[in-house]
């Protein structure tokens, strides 16, 4: 369970601010201009799930076969880099 909250906090505080907003913005008597803002604050949140989310990169494999020749017992180098 900590993973999941490790890996999509993000989304899930989202979802639930976007479900306040709507609670928020639909209760009395909505407008059109109600609904479009609740629209936009949901393509927001569709948008961010698109750009953020995990997934699987070619490295993966990589992982995997260090993983292996860890426990070879050989000596093994590691060197970590980031995108970013």
């Amino acid at each position: 369970m900590g993973s999941v909250l490790n890996q999509y906090s993000f989304i899930l505080i989202a979802a639930a601010l976007a479900m306040v907003a709507g609670l928020v913005l639909l209760s009395r008597n909505p407008k059109w201009t109600d609904y479009l803002a609740f629209g936009v604050i949901l393509g927001g949140l569709v948008t961010a799930w698109f750009v953020m989310h995990p997934r699987q990169t070619p490295l993966m494999d990589d992982a995997k076969m260090v993983r292996d020749m860890i426990g070879a017992g050989e000596p093994v180098l590691l060197e970590f880099q980031s995108p970013y």
